[in-house]
C-alpha cells in the first residue's frame, strides 16, 4: 500500500457520513489504525447529518482538509447525486459507502461493502447454500445482492411491503421458503445495540443445521437473529470481519494515486 500521498498531504481528516452514528465502528477502527501506523496527527470523525442537505454546509466546506469519507445508513444511495464520479462497480450496485477526494475537490464514489461481504462470506459457504434470502432493501442489501449474483447464487429480497416479483414479505415466509433458502442475510438494523432483543420476523422454528445466517450487524456480536439460528444448529456469522475488510479497502482507495 502506498501511504506517501497521504503522509505528504495536509489532508489528515477522515470521516463517516451517516445519521445517528454515535456507535460508529469506523471511528474506533480508523483511530486505532492511525495509531498503529504512527499517524498520530490523523483524525477520524463522525459527520452525523440529520438530512443529506447538510452535506453542503457541514462536510463540503471542509473538503480541502479531508482525505477520504465513508458513508453509512441511511445515505448510501442518496449520496450518489452529490458525487462527480462513481466507480462502475458502485454504479452497478447502486450504493456508495466510500468517497475519494480527487484534485480540485471532485468526489468519486466507490462501494467496498461488496468486497468486504464477499471476503467474509466465501469461506463459510457450502454446496447446499445455493439460494439466499436477503432481509432488507437498503444500500447494504444491494451490495449483498451484487456479490450473490457474482457467486452464482439465487436470492430473494424480503421486505415489509411487496414491491415486485423478486420481493417477498415477511408474511410470505413459511417452512418451504426457509427449507429452500439455506443462506439468510440480515441487512436490516434490527437487533443493533441497544435494542438487542429485536430481530427480523421469521419463522425461526424451520431453521436447521444446514442453514447459514449472516448478520451485517456487529454490535452485539451475537444478535437475537443469530442466536435463534445458533440454538437450532445453524452456522452463524456477524458483520465484524466484513466491516474490517471494507474499511481496509477504503483506506487503500484513499491512498491510491
Amino acid at each position: 500500500m502506498n501511504l506517501s500521498t497521504t503522509r505528504d498531504s495536509k489532508k489528515k481528516l477522515f470521516g463517516l457520513i451517516g445519521k445517528d452514528i454515535a456507535y460508529s465502528f469506523s471511528r474506533s477502527y480508523f483511530t486505532e489504525k492511525f495509531r498503529d501506523l504512527g499517524l498520530n496527527d490523523y483524525r477520524y470523525v463522525n459527520f452525523d447529518l440529520q438530512n443529506l442537505d447538510q452535506f453542503k454546509t457541514v462536510v463540503a466546506p471542509q473538503l480541502d482538509h479531508i482525505g477520504g469519507l465513508n458513508v453509512t445508513i441511511p445515505y448510501k444511495e442518496e449520496i450518489i447525486p452529490y458525487l462527480d464520479e462513481v466507480d462502475p462497480e458502485a454504479l452497478q450496485i447502486g450504493a456508495v459507502n466510500t468517497i475519494k477526494i480527487l484534485p480540485k475537490g471532485k468526489l468519486k464514489g466507490f462501494n467496498t461493502d461488496a468486497f468486504g461481504f464477499e471476503a467474509s462470506l466465501s469461506k463459510m459457504l457450502g454446496p447446499k447454500h445455493e439460494a439466499a434470502l436477503i432481509l432488507g432493501t437498503g444500500g447494504a442489501s444491494k451490495a449483498v445482492a451484487f456479490v450473490l449474483e457474482k457467486l452464482g447464487l439465487s436470492f430473494r429480497f424480503v421486505s415489509r411491503q411487496k414491491s415486485g416479483e423478486e420481493f417477498l414479505t415477511y408474511a410470505d415466509l413459511d417452512e418451504s421458503t426457509l427449507r429452500s433458502h439455506l443462506l439468510i442475510i440480515n441487512c436490516t438494523p434490527l437487533g443493533t445495540f441497544p435494542e438487542i432483543d429485536k430481530k427480523p420476523d421469521l419463522p425461526y422454528e424451520y431453521l436447521g443445521s444446514d442453514h447459514l445466517l449472516f448478520d451485517l450487524i456487529y454490535n452485539p456480536a451475537k444478535t437475537a437473529f443469530l442466536l435463534e439460528g445458533e440454538k437450532r444448529g445453524a452456522k452463524i456469522l456477524n458483520g465484524s470481519q466484513m466491516l474490517e475488510k471494507q474499511a481496509d479497502r477504503a483506506w487503500a482507495i484513499w491512498n491510491s494515486l
